[in-house]
């Protein structure tokens, strides 16, 4: 289990890793498109602001949280509508997004050792709360960064990320409506400095290997599996591959492949 100040402490370095990059561009780059369809790059950071809002408001008053979810007039339509409800210009966007980040650290951190915070179909620990924070920051993150051009140089605080993306594997098969696999898969990463991150069984038969960025792009579907050095061994490993998703919800749309041929391969 990670120390909920470590998770609150990676969570604070990815949100001023992206402020960093957003905060000096020009008022037209924030138009800028992402690969997102529809949603420019101020779009991207209103969702963050957006989505840091509603955690903190779950963790210090679920019942406001609750009545945000059932007011909603188009459950479908939910996160596309709260980035549009939190778009503004600039300054006053980048202003939003801080101080929701400010009042989500101490919302988290008061949250009881054992306590669930409500979310979006299900409870969660404030520890998972702040890990999937970071998955979002981190891959709101990659979209701007594509949008600007800019290459991200990878950190140790994609292990969160990688450890995420590992835990929803059951997720990732019913959110596509397809039988969460009863076998175990191992995942073996290579993180950014070089060392090794493993995840599950290590006599599990089903395995994932490659770059722990890799992986991290395909669990939160900010590139193809055939764009991606990750090798699957077994059929459950192999189809995961195909429906990974960390995050919560119905399943993705996911990116198309910018190669041909198929890097993420069966062993």
């Amino acid at each position: 289990m990670v120390d909920p100040t470590v998770l609150l402490t990676d969570l604070t370095g990815e949100s001023e890793q992206l402020d960093a990059l957003v905060a000096v561009l020009p008022p037209e780059a924030w138009t800028r498109p992402t690969p997102a369809p529809g949603w420019t790059v101020a779009h991207q950071i209103a969702h963050l602001a957006w989505t840091d809002h509603v955690a903190s408001l779950a963790a210090t008053d679920p019942a406001a949280f609750h009545a945000s979810v059932t007011s909603a007039t188009d459950p479908g339509r939910l996160v596309d509508d709260g980035a549009a409800e939190f778009l503004a210009p600039p300054a006053v966007l980048l202003d939003r997004w801080r101080s929701g980040r400010a009042a989500l650290m101490p919302a988290l951190a008061a949250v009881p050792v054992g306590g669930k915070v409500p979310w979006y179909g299900t409870r969660m620990s404030a520890a998972s709360m702040a890990t999937a924070r970071i998955m979002e920051t981190w891959a709101h993150g990659e979209d701007v960064a594509e949008a600007l051009g800019v290459s991200r140089t990878p950190t140790a605080r994609l292990r969160h990320v990688a450890y995420l993306g590992f835990r929803t594997l059951g997720h990732g098969f019913a959110a596509h409506g397809r039988p969460v696999p009863t076998v175990p898969v191992r995942v073996e990463l290579v993180a950014p400095n070089g060392a090794r991150w493993a995840f599950g069984p290590a006599d599990a038969a089903d395995r994932v290997a490659g770059p722990a960025l890799d992986f991290c792009l395909l669990v939160t579907q900010r590139r193809h599996r055939a764009d991606l050095a990750l090798v699957a061994t077994g059929p459950t490993a192999d189809a995961w591959l195909d429906v990974a998703q960390a995050f919560a919800g119905p399943p993705g749309t996911g990116r198309r492949p910018r190669t041909t041929g198929r890097a993420g391969v069966t062993a």
